[in-house]
């Protein structure tokens, strides 16, 4: 059964960039389960997301300065998403892919983010879920691509803005996104246990976006 969400969503965007070695570090864990496991890998997005619970107004604290962001290109239902690099250097700007996933009734519930690695043994790809801090996170996150068996992936961590899922990607997995049409991301509210909160992902343009983002080495 799926429940109705809505969230309020923003996004301090490519911190995950940064953090795209430990990925590669802790790419060879997996979560053992009953379904097919998948290994972990890192990042880190976010926004303030909720599972349908009253929003409450907080005096705002002074904000730090946020690197300089922007979105270079779309392709499908895929945003390109690029951290400006200062000037002088010789780096390019490293970019990622980013979905805004949203429930049946249009309500912005989880954010995706994929970036391509190199070098990183089984793991092409790595990826970062941010869901609402009501989720219930022993039922873990899991995702199918048009109907395919489920994979599941531990939540790695908690913040005031959501709960994390550090994903690492392996070739096939990036092959069956690629042929796809849509992959159905589910998690589980911790209010109530026996439903299922099901997300789709749109596949529309992941090709041509994978392809465009930044290759970061481990």
């Amino acid at each position: 059964m799926t429940r109705p969400l809505s969230v309020l969503w923003a996004l301090p965007m490519l911190a995950s960039l940064a953090a795209a070695p430990a990925l590669a570090q802790d790419a060879g864990q997996t979560t053992a389960d009953t379904e097919e496991s998948a290994p972990a890998g890192g990042s880190n997005i976010g926004g303030g997301l909720t599972l349908g619970e009253p929003e409450t107004t907080t005096e705002a604290a002074p904000q730090q300065q946020q690197p300089e962001t922007y979105i270079k290109a779309t392709h499908g239902d895929w945003q390109l998403q690029c951290l400006k690099v200062p000037a002088g250097t010789d780096a390019e700007d490293p970019c990622q892919m980013y979905q805004l996933l949203k429930d049946g009734n249009g309500g912005n519930v989880a954010e995706v983010s994929v970036f391509r690695l190199e070098n990183g043994g089984q793991v092409a790809a790595g990826g970062t879920f941010v869901v609402p801090l009501e989720t219930l996170l022993t039922q873990k996150l899991s995702i199918s691509v048009d109907g395919g068996q489920a994979k599941r992936y531990d939540f790695s961590f908690c913040t005031p803005v959501g709960c994390y899922a550090r994903v690492g990607f392996t070739g096939d997995d990036i092959a069956r996104f690629r042929a796809g049409n849509t992959a159905k991301v589910t998690i589980v509210p911790a209010l109530a246990p026996d439903q299922k909160v099901e997300l789709e992902m749109s596949l529309s343009g992941f090709t041509a976006a994978y392809e465009e983002s930044s290759a970061l080495r481990q």
